[in-house]
């Protein structure tokens, strides 16, 4: 079904005018390893050599040939093998040596036979219990092969990656640079944190500080630029001074259809091409995106739920394009614990509880406020978005919904 009596368009197209975006993703820099954390890849890590390079013991025994072992069989110890020794020596029959965790095998051995399986005595062993064929080795290339991508451009680097790199004896890493996200809060109503006011018609400003969170959490370097009251020749200003250095100016308010709802109207005087005005999803309809040469404005609605939930769907997904990451946030299929009615004739986002039961995902809306969209105690406590398409009206507990997860971007 099409939204008809309106301009928007609606949220699937939306979204695949958003992804056909030209953007650079191309940007880089070196960092030592030590400070890759949390940085996003910028190229491929591909093993050099194999992992390990030659057959590994993985516990503390005995080296021995397969074919020497039986029940009561007595095999001469020729010394001992510490890891980090280049082992040289060739096992021949009846023979073994005491070998460590991570030591190389001697050659001419198959099998190590753990210490608490033999007796020592007198430089030999007697096998008291039987192992397999192969036991307690490491096989030549059993964590890697030499050339096989370990690690895929676009991956948000996390502790098995440092680990990973740094047994690969990588120093510097090449990382996506951070895309530079101005975060501006309009409105002659928003109070700045540390500011005082006798007026108990201003709201303290959050907005801003919710955004900034947001984008740094997705790898951006967010830019604080503050408020902005309801004043065009300030707002333009504002917007002229973050085109310098952001590759993306987010602003929240000012996009409605208010007689002090400038931003909609200053943001094509500042030369930027409008992609679109209008987006049929519930909340944040009103959400404007344009383009400047290699530079985005994304005007958000002034709500806080509706700001930070549009934020997601619109400006997370260009920050990820920028890092050359294959998605902004991870969307689950999940089961309604409970009904569920639509409130609009839109694609709705609401805020839920995720649950995980056996592996499969579930959602409910226990302690959920119903209400406007500044509602921002919604997104608390391991929350996450259910989709509600534009179809969909009244949704039964048991139905299969999409939900936006909202941790791990």
């Amino acid at each position: 079904m099409s939204i008809t009596g309106t301009d928007f368009i609606s949220y699937e197209t939306s979204q695949n005018m958003l992804e056909l975006l030209s953007v650079n993703s191309s940007r880089y820099e070196k960092v030592p390893l030590s400070d890759a954390l949390g940085r996003v890849l910028a190229e491929d890590i591909a093993a050099s050599y194999n992992d390990p390079q030659f057959p590994t013991a993985s516990m503390d025994g005995y080296a021995v040939r397969y074919e020497d072992l039986a029940l009561g069989a007595e095999l001469e110890v020729l010394g001992d093998n510490p890891a980090g020794h280049n082992e040289e020596r060739q096992l021949n029959a009846g023979e073994s040596i005491k070998t460590f965790t991570g030591s190389k095998m001697p050659e001419g051995s198959d099998t190590l036979i753990q210490i608490e399986n033999v007796t020592y005595s007198d430089a030999k062993i007697t096998i008291n219990e039987m192992v397999a064929l192969g036991n307690a080795v490491r096989p030549v290339g059993e964590g890697y092969r030499a050339g096989e991508v370990l690690i895929k451009r676009g991956t948000k680097i996390g502790f098995a990656e440092i680990g990973v790199m740094a047994g690969l004896n990588h120093v510097m890493v090449k990382v996506a640079l951070r895309p530079r996200v101005a975060v501006i809060a309009t409105g002659s109503e928003i109070l700045d944190l540390g500011e005082h006011s006798d007026n108990p018609a201003q709201i303290r400003s959050s907005n801003n500080y919710t955004l900034e969170a947001l984008f740094r959490s997705a790898g951006a370097d967010a830019v604080q630029l503050g408020t902005a009251p309801d004043d065009k020749d300030a707002i333009m200003q504002t917007f002229e001074n973050a085109l310098e250095s952001a590759d993306i100016i987010v602003s929240t308010g000012g996009v409605s259809v208010g007689d002090y709802d400038f931003v909609k109207d200053i943001i094509p005087r500042l030369g930027a091409e409008v992609v679109y005005k209008g987006v049929g999803i519930k909340p944040g309809r009103h959400i404007l995106l344009a383009k400047r040469g290699n530079k985005f404005l994304v005007a958000l609605p002034g709500f806080a739920y509706s700001s930070t939930v549009t934020a997601v769907l619109y400006v997370l997904p260009l920050i990820a394009k920028m890092l050359g990451k294959n998605s902004a946030y991870k969307i689950v299929a999940a089961k309604l614990q409970e009904d569920f009615k639509k409130r609009s004739q839109f694609t709705e986002f609401t805020a839920c509880n995720v649950v995980v039961e056996d592996g499969e995902y579930f959602i409910n809306f226990k302690d959920k406020k119903v209400g406007s969209s500044a509602i921002l105690v919604n997104m608390l406590n391991n929350s996450g978005l259910m989709i509600a398409g534009e179809d969909d009206k009244f949704l039964e507990a048991g139905t299969c919904v999409s939900v936006i997860l909202l941790d791990g971007f």
